[in-house]
């Protein structure tokens, strides 16, 4: 593994079911800045692929002590079937799900700020005893993230897409320096899902923040993301540029099964215009390099 590695996956196998493959022997790595997309059909491994590289879900043991690993930044998070608990490590990882995973009946600012858990002390973090300094780094994050005016709704009472805005914002003021996200447009309307992918794409730009992100339609890998991995049956089926995924090499890959990985408005068996892309109306979302201060009700901006 080079030193700059920011995911290096070997030999990666995990079952459910005893004889039933997940994953069969995964292997990529990720270099530093890079925003790589991870495609397949449904039940190709994706989730599960992303849960074992957080650290979420533990690898098969290999026989005979000889299994495969993970590494994160150079220290591991799986070994043979273990587990690793790194507190450390896992401040500087970011996860956001497709079910945004926000407390529905606090405050977006609360939900916001619950991303400095690691880092703060264990009885103030328990506690949830969030300061003035806390609280405004919450609000610089939600700015950047273009739903400050929102800071005081619930949660519960925002869009999806606001939501998972403020799932991304949680990562900001965690200070994540590699981000793993498991479809997390996959609910989320055509305009929401592109300011989404917009955002990550631009912190993957100005902030050199590393993206590894399922998707499951291809058009948002090639228009974000440089590089993309491509699993089938639970096996690495191409790992290269996004750019090479046409619809008659992804009918190469999968078959029939290839029509799940277009949009509706997409035809199979068409190329993919960057016309189309550069004209579809929906104007980006674009992270601001210093975001203005905001001033809520008892604290100072």
């Amino acid at each position: 593994m080079t030193s700059l590695a920011m995911i290096d996956a070997r030999d990666i196998s995990k079952s459910y079911l005893r004889g039933v493959p997940v994953l069969d022997g995964v292997t990529l790595s990720l270099q530093r800045g890079e925003m790589v997309a991870l495609i397949g059909a449904s039940g190709s491994g994706k989730s599960t692929l992303i849960r074992t590289i957080a650290g979420l879900t533990p690898i098969d043991a290999g026989r005979a002590g000889g299994g495969g690993h993970i590494e994160v930044m150079g220290q591991p998070i799986q070994q043979d079937g273990r587990l690793k608990r790194n507190r450390g490590l896992r401040v500087r990882v970011g996860v956001i799900f497709q079910q945004f995973n926000l407390v529905p009946r606090l405050s977006l600012l609360t939900n916001v700020c619950f991303g400095l858990l690691g880092r703060l002390p264990l009885l103030r973090g328990t506690l949830g005893l969030f300061n003035a300094a806390d609280k405004r780094m919450a609000m610089q994050a939600l700015a950047r993230v273009g739903i400050a005016e929102h800071a005081l709704k619930r949660a519960a009472d925002l869009s999806g897409g606001q939501q998972q805005r403020a799932a991304i914002a949680r990562s900001l003021v965690q200070g994540a320096e590699l981000l793993i996200a498991d479809e997390p447009i996959a609910s989320l309307d055509p305009a929401s899902a592109r300011r989404v992918m917009d955002l990550l794409a631009d912190m993957n730009r100005d902030d050199g923040l590393t993206v590894l992100i399922s998707l499951h339609q291809v058009e948002y890998a090639l228009k974000y993301c440089p590089r993309t991995i491509a699993l089938k049956a639970g096996k690495v089926a191409y790992d290269g540029p996004s750019s090479a995924l046409t619809p008659a090499f992804l009918n190469q890959i999968y078959g029939a099964e290839s029509e799940e990985l277009f949009l509706p408005s997409i035809e199979p068996g068409t190329r993919f215009a960057q016309e189309r892309r550069d004209s579809d109306g929906l104007p980006g979302v674009r992270v601001a390099a210093k975001p203005p201060a905001f001033e809520i009700e008892g604290l100072p901006a």
